[in-house]
């Protein structure tokens, strides 16, 4: 659990400053679930430049409730959190220093997402909250007050978690949660998870995490993995001390983030992906007549292909159906092996190129559409489709053909700069799996939207 908050202060000498002004989210890593805003009497003078800077002035304070009768709710919201803020070194500093005055040493773990930024988003041009927000397309009002800033900080943290492929920053937070008795662990697990699509880590007591899976439903998925009784999941159950996840709109990226998080995290509890997670695909080549045949073969690494299949029967499954979309012939998809014509000729929905009736030319432009239509090759284009939350979107990234990662858009920002949409996204391998991966997706479903640039 988090607390994500901004302070504003009336300036002044070094541990004499006063807070004018608090904005904490508690936040569990994926909704705020609480909040405290509140300005306060800091009974000292604003600096002139503050003032400025925030728009508080002494004035707009001289109601406000004094930091004493506010410290109690403080604690309470902060209760078992980590803190979160952009530049965390300052705003920790400050809350101790007012407990300090009213004589209570207050300690909690701390998390600082400018330190978190220039790790997983190196090389941006300023790490100050306004300019790398703006870099990163998440709306920011009320600047320099406290609850607009730690709304930000919220969206960012949001952003870093995602980007966070190793998962350091949910380990951390796990290690600092209290241990509960192994009788309610399994219930309580359970009782807390979503039925939404994402990705899932169990972790044991230590914060590792060792196991990930993906489902449409992690609630429905984790009790599952909980009733089973094979000699995998008793040792999971056993060892298991808490399961975080992450939601991810649709399961194209949980597919995606799954394989991805298995590869880098090697979780002991999960397979080693030694082999790909397919065995054929579909090739061109071109007939001495010079027709364009779409034939089905064994997964070749050597070998450039359309698309991939997880085994035989999706195969030939796919290519019937694409044969029909497409008017294509049986015969040189190796469907129907003849001397003569093909099945589909017959029945006057193949127009006879397998007996020379329709042109090379004319036939291949029909092969070209499928292969347009399901292979990525050399292609710019953004994939869009549905995001964690209802004001967001998620977007792929592919360029000259190459998948170069995912992320998360709000609605408010015009998916028109390409290089925020890569400041954005976290980077992903691109390989033969998260290659299948997309293309098995797009074949089967309809993204949102397709963009090419």
């Amino acid at each position: 659990m988090y607390a994500i908050l901004d302070i504003e202060t009336t300036g002044g000498k070094y541990n004499e400053e006063g807070i004018t002004e608090i904005a904490i989210y508690k936040f569990d890593g994926q909704e705020i679930i609480d909040q405290f805003i509140s300005l306060i009497n800091p009974e000292r003078p604003i600096q002139p430049f503050v003032i400025k800077l925030t728009g508080i002035n002494n004035e707009m304070l001289r109601n406000a409730p004094k930091f004493y009768e506010v410290a109690k709710r403080i604690i309470e919201i902060t209760e078992d959190c980590v803190l979160v803020a952009h530049n965390a070194k300052f705003d920790y500093r400050i809350l101790r220093t007012e407990y300090r005055r009213l004589g209570y040493d207050y300690h909690r773990k701390s998390l600082c997402t400018v330190e978190l930024s220039k790790k997983l988003i190196p090389n941006m041009p300023s790490y100050s909250l306004g300019k790398l927000v703006k870099n990163l397309g998440i709306p920011l009002t009320d600047r320099h007050r406290a609850s607009g800033d730690a709304l930000a900080t919220v969206k960012l943290f949001k952003l870093l978690l995602n980007k966070d492929i190793h998962k350091e920053i949910v380990t951390r937070s796990v290690r600092s949660n209290p241990k509960i008795q192994i009788d309610t662990k399994l219930i309580r697990i359970i009782d807390e998870l979503p039925a939404i699509t994402g990705v899932y880590y169990m972790h044991n007591e230590e914060g590792d995490v060792i196991y990930i899976g993906k489902s449409k439903n992690i609630k429905k998925r984790i009790n599952q993995h909980f009733t089973n009784t094979n000699h995998k999941s008793k040792k999971i159950q056993s060892e298991v001390s808490i399961v975080t996840y992450e939601a991810s709109g649709n399961e194209l990226l949980a597919l995606l983030k799954e394989n991805e998080e298995i590869k880098k995290n090697k979780p002991k509890y999960n397979r080693a992906l030694k082999k790909d997670i397919f065995s054929h695909a579909l090739y061109k080549e071109k007939n001495k007549e010079g027709y364009l045949q779409l034939k089905i073969g064994k997964a070749d690494p050597d070998k450039k292909n359309i698309i991939t299949f997880t085994n035989l029967a999706q195969a030939k499954s796919s290519l019937e159906k694409i044969v029909e979309e497409f008017g294509l012939c049986e015969k040189l998809t190796g469907l129907h092996k003849t001397s003569g014509s093909c099945f589909n000729y017959s029945i006057k929905k193949c127009e006879g190129a397998c007996v020379g009736l329709e042109s090379a030319e004319s036939y291949n432009q029909k092969v070209q559409k499928v292969i347009d239509k399901y292979s990525y090759e050399n292609k710019n284009m953004l994939i869009i489709d549905r995001g964690r939350e209802v004001d967001e979107k998620s977007v792929l990234l592919i360029e000259d053909g190459d998948f170069q990662g995912m992320g998360y858009f709000n609605l408010n920002f015009q998916v028109t700069n390409i290089e925020i949409i890569k400041n954005i996204i976290t980077p992903m391998q691109n390989n033969r799996d998260t290659q299948h991966i997309i293309q098995s997706y797009l074949r089967k479903r309809k993204p949102l939207k397709i963009l090419e640039f």
